[in-house]
């Protein structure tokens, strides 16, 4: 599925999430990259054959507040 030179990581190789984003849809929450995985803005993934890979949203980041 990808034209890239060199060309993305297939969607079975374990990282895969490194292939390129050719759809992005940021009001639903979702893009697709080039070897079909389906990346959710809650890290979850969806790969082609059906699989879903739970999110996993990294641990929150404190910040600091001014007064």
């Amino acid at each position: 599925m990808c034209i890239q030179q060199p060309p993305c990581p297939s969607a079975d190789s374990p990282d895969h999430a490194a292939a390129r984003t050719i759809v992005i849809h940021p009001e639903q929450g979702w893009s697709m990259l080039c070897n079909g995985v389906i990346v959710f803005d809650d890290f979850g993934e969806l790969l082609p054959r059906g699989r879903a890979i739970p999110p996993s949203r990294p641990g929150t980041v404190s910040t600091a507040v001014l007064v």
